[in-house]
């Protein structure tokens, strides 16, 4: 159990450990399956596909024919999902590759559907990553964005139920300046779920359909599931290493770049790191609880044909649906 990955300089490396095995109920990606047609995909992109958890979760429910290639800018994680992929003897169906996500390396039109985790929320600029995607997606293709709204957890949370009003609201201000500061730094929109349907609309996807992910990760005494006691071991190694969302160096930066003052910043950590242990000291004596409510995003698009070609055979996910 845990994160093997902790503490890996990486992009998202803190993000990879077992936690994220918990994020979507099978019954639930099923539905979705069949509200998109999956059953006539053949040809799959996962873009950032990190260690391949996206990708593997899409895969259950694609048809056994069905081909999925990841691209991921770093080859540390290129590959680590070949070395999962292999290990489950998948090799041939799960294929990776480097790739920058604004630059695809594959030919327009190529593939049935193309989609991204929590990948938008980090890019410097998310419409020419997303005209990528759908650029190599082919016409009546489906392209598809996983993505949250993180700020929302800062008030879902139920110590910040329980904590004083202002703490919460200290807490609150926090991350929204340090998101602000890294989107401002070109690194990313950590809330960028909440954008993604009027992106999709920008760039000429047709049927676009908006979901919320209905998987909540809730935590009980005395954490017994696999899950549970992966959430719990995060929250205490987040707390030994003072780890917040982000490192304390990163959130230093993003918070002045959004507006914070140098004067607060050490104020604003404490808060930060106090939450974080308290959480932690909660967990070592059997008290920590909670629902672990999230807010994330599903947004699907159609690829339109072009007029001229709109006989022809390329399958239109639509008419599965």
């Amino acid at each position: 159990m845990g994160n093997e990955f902790s503490g890996n300089p990486s992009h998202s490396a803190e993000y990879f450990g077992d936690t994220r095995d918990g994020w979507w109920n099978r019954d639930y990606v099923e539905l979705l399956a069949r509200r998109w047609g999956l059953s006539r995909v053949r040809e799959v992109l996962d873009v950032g596909c990190g260690v391949g958890h996206w990708g593997r979760v899409l895969g259950a429910v694609l048809p056994r024919a069905a081909r999925i290639t990841g691209v991921d800018r770093d080859p540390v994680w290129v590959e680590k999902a070949a070395e999962r992929a292999a290990a489950r003897g998948e090799a041939e169906r799960f294929r990776y590759q480097v790739g920058v996500a604004e630059r695809l390396p594959f030919e327009a039109d190529t593939f049935d559907l193309v989609t991204c985790q929590t990948v938008l929320i980090h890019a410097a600029d998310p419409g020419a990553m997303l005209a990528e995607m759908v650029r190599v997606a082919r016409p009546g293709g489906l392209v598809a964005a996983a993505e949250p709204n993180n700020l929302a957890g800062a008030l879902l949370d139920a110590a910040a139920l329980r904590a004083p009003v202002e703490q919460t609201v200290t807490l609150v201000r926090f991350q929204l300046l340090c998101e602000r500061g890294k989107a401002a730094l070109g690194e990313g929109n950590n809330s960028m779920g909440e954008l993604v349907p009027e992106l999709f609309a920008r760039h000429g996807l047709i049927d676009i359909q908006v979901y919320l992910n209905d998987r909540a990760s809730a935590v009980l005494p005395p954490y017994a599931s696999a899950e549970q006691r992966a959430t719990v071991e995060e929250i205490a190694d987040f707390a030994r290493r003072d780890f917040w969302i982000w490192s304390r160096a990163d959130t230093h930066r993003y918070f002045l770049a959004g507006g914070g003052e140098e004067r607060e910043f050490e104020d604003c950590w404490a808060a930060a790191m106090a939450a974080v242990r308290s959480n932690a000291e909660a967990i070592a004596r059997g008290t920590y609880a909670s629902a672990g409510g999230s807010v994330g995003y599903i947004v699907s698009g159609t690829k339109p044909s072009p007029p001229s070609s709109r006989h022809l055979s390329s399958p239109d996910l639509r008419r599965d649906r």
